[in-house]
């Protein structure tokens, strides 16, 4: 079966998509149950999407708090 999963199921809170795919949550858990048709259908819309989903800043490492915290970065 084809899956645009990237096995980065992280949903963006401000549209509702998965960082990843750009799929919704529902279309995520429902995603076997939907005929090839309407897999494709919603495929074609997940490049849209993506753009429109803010990345996720990554996080501070312990090591760059510790530097920013003693002045030193």
């Amino acid at each position: 079966m084809e899956s645009p999963c990237i096995l980065v199921c992280s949903i963006d809170m401000k549209t509702g998509y998965c960082f990843g795919c750009g799929r919704t949550r529902d279309e995520i858990s429902g995603w076997i149950s939907y005929s090839d048709q309407e897999r494709r259908e919603i495929m074609a819309t997940l490049p849209a999407r993506l753009e429109g989903v803010e990345r996720k800043p990554r996080r501070e490492t312990r090591r760059q708090r510790m530097a920013r915290e003693s002045g030193m970065e």
